[in-house]
């Protein structure tokens, strides 16, 4: 059996076109870690994941240290004790690994990445006007560029965001669905007081609207929600998603590659998920071109709504020599699709690296 020979890892900084905000920080830049790795047959991978700060317990720093020690660790290993090593230690890094556990498994031309036909999958696009005259603006705008799917972030005052949404609803007038996005932002009677007071026309689900680790506030806000809510952020495991389904009114997961570790380990979140009568939204809008390939192609075998993978877009520049193909609202996928990292990119954004 092939070994793991040779590793590198990378800690990039992608500057974004326009600052990306969310209620817990605003991002100007991405700093996804890469990891490239070969074994001794001459097969070679590639993947990454981004820590993001205030997410999670996950830091950037102990992420990367995470990282250094599993991969010195694993190097002359049999690539499948390798893996087994990784994910041993899935629940101290859960983005480090799965960057490792990922460039395996690209490495072994896993099957979820094979693109047999070719597939179109619509991304949804932020709003991220404020008042009603920018917002009727900004829909329009979006519209014409092909999106029918609206990420609205709310969770930072209920009589605003409540304003907001209506007057995005409003623009809209039916033509696209929103999804409402607190990022655990709101407390527990603001989380209710919000949705109970909701309007639901146009509106698809509301997104996690208190602390993740605040199962009995998140529920009681599904019990008076007027539109369904979508757990995130607790959703790692197989427990989680079981956990998820046992309240009232969550009729949505959302799962992304970084918390899973691994591609495999992905799909089988996505197919419990329809298991247990629940529908999955997929993607990482944090994600950078790697990423958002590898959860396009988990996606044209799991779900059929709009995408989250749509970080990649967010950059100025991108990692591939053949870019993720997208236009007029969505990805499209050409059969056999199969990208190549852009080097003289990766290159110039890398602020750190060590080679194994």
């Amino acid at each position: 059996m092939p070994s793991v020979s040779r590793v590198t890892l990378r800690r990039l900084k992608m500057p974004l076109i326009t600052p990306y905000r969310l209620s817990y920080r605003t991002f100007e830049e991405f700093e996804p870690y890469l990891v490239e790795i070969e074994d001794s047959d001459g097969r070679t991978g590639f993947a990454d994941a981004h820590i993001s700060p205030g997410s999670s317990s996950e830091t950037r720093e102990g992420g990367w240290r995470f990282a250094c020690e599993q991969i010195e660790a694993i190097l002359g290993l049999p690539v499948r004790t390798a893996k087994e090593a990784v994910l041993a230690r899935f629940a101290e890094s859960k983005a480090a690994t799965t960057a490792l556990l990922s460039a395996i498994e690209v490495m072994e031309r896993n099957e979820n990445l094979s693109v047999t036909q070719t597939a179109v999958l619509p991304l949804l696009v932020p709003v991220n006007a404020q008042t009603a005259g920018e917002v009727a603006a900004e829909v329009e705008d979006l519209l014409a560029k092909g999106f029918a799917t609206f990420k609205v972030k709310v969770g930072k005052d209920v009589e605003a965001d409540l304003h907001r949404v209506a007057a995005i609803q409003d623009a809209a007038g039916g033509r696209a669905t929103l999804r409402l996005d607190a990022n655990r932002a709101y407390t527990r009677d603001q989380g209710i007081a919000f949705a109970s007071r909701l309007r639901p026309e146009g509106v698809e689900l509301f997104e996690q609207p208190c602390d993740s680790d605040d199962w009995d506030a998140n529920a009681a806000v599904a019990a008076v929600s007027t539109v369904p809510l979508m757990l995130d952020e607790p959703i790692c495991t197989l427990a989680d998603i079981e956990r998820a389904a046992t309240i009232g009114n969550v009729g949505y997961c959302k799962l992304k590659l970084k918390r899973f570790g691994g591609l495999d380990r992905l799909r089988e979140g996505l197919d419990a998920v329809r298991a247990h009568g629940m529908k999955s939204v997929l993607g990482d809008g944090l994600g950078s071109e790697v990423q958002g390939w590898l959860e396009a192609c988990i996606a044209t075998r799991t779900i059929d709504n709009a995408g989250e993978f749509n970080g990649f877009l967010k950059p100025h520049d991108r990692l591939f020599e053949n870019p993720l193909p997208f236009f007029d609202g969505a990805i499209r996928l050409p059969e056999g699709y199969w990208p190549r990292l852009d080097r003289e990119a990766v290159e110039r954004f890398t602020v750190q690296q060590r080679n194994f």
